[in-house]
């Protein structure tokens, strides 16, 4: 049988994520604690999903080995064309390079950098010539056309995630991991930070995959997907019509 996970095989082609069994187990051999629990899962390129689940369900940890931040324990993947399942981490960082965007909802931030730099030196690490042009473009897209030579301690909480949203996006990767990105901000914010996050990457064709405990936030994905114990108990559409445009 032709496995699914094969850079060859047309399932894998047409998916910006294909895990066939993935598993992740921590801690000693004597003591081992199954976190995933025999991952099955499948999204189309452009789609935007929501992971939902209450703390300690597997949310985070999905997130970590499907971005390559951490290693499957067994088990099959392909992301943005990349075959991850026998990568070491070296192997795993040169895949994510270009491909994968990440938000956190500690937004990580090097203080020591400007909001500029804080998003060029990703690019400027990979060999991009253009890096700050590239940059300076990208956090004027997100509002912040004038705190371009803020450093961290200079923003709010809203800017430092438009920053961090600005770097993930900069690069123009296929696919968007974002890990509970109002998580440290107020209502307000975090709704503007929702709609920018939804509004950049409908203008660049991005997936879009959230972490999130919020069923509110969920709803206003394509997709809902709910976690408990390691596993995905529930697969859902919202109904929602989320438009690309060419950017």
């Amino acid at each position: 049988m032709t496995n699914p996970s094969s850079p060859s095989h047309p399932a894998a082609d047409l998916k910006a994520i294909v895990a066939r069994n993935l598993t992740l187990t921590l801690g000693s051999a004597a003591a081992p604690v199954d976190i995933l629990r025999g991952i099955d899962l499948e999204i189309a390129h452009g789609e935007v999903v929501a992971l939902l689940g209450p703390s300690g369900s597997g949310k985070s940890s999905l997130m970590a080995v499907l971005s390559g931040l951490e290693r499957a324990t067994s088990g099959d993947l392909m992301v943005a064309g990349s075959n991850f399942t026998h990568l070491d981490e070296d192997g795993l960082a040169q895949a994510r390079r270009g491909r994968i965007g990440i938000v956190l909802q500690a937004f990580h931030l090097l203080p020591t950098m400007t909001a500029a730099e804080n998003v060029a030196t990703p690019m400027e690490l990979a060999g991009s010539a253009d890096a700050t042009e590239r940059a300076e473009a990208e956090l004027k897209a997100v509002g912040l056309g004038h705190r371009i030579g803020h450093y961290p301690t200079q923003l709010s909480g809203g800017e430092q995630q438009r920053v961090a949203i600005a770097r993930a996006i900069a690069p123009r990767p296929s696919l968007i991991f974002a890990d509970e990105p109002t998580g440290n901000l107020d209502v307000g914010t975090g709704e503007e930070i929702v709609d920018l996050l939804f509004a950049r990457r409908a203008e660049t064709g991005a997936t879009l995959l959230i972490i999130t405990h919020d069923r509110s936030l969920a709803e206003k994905c394509e997709r809902v997907l709910t976690m408990a114990d390691g596993i995905i108990v529930s697969d859902e559409r919202t109904g929602a019509n989320l438009t690309v445009a060419a950017e």
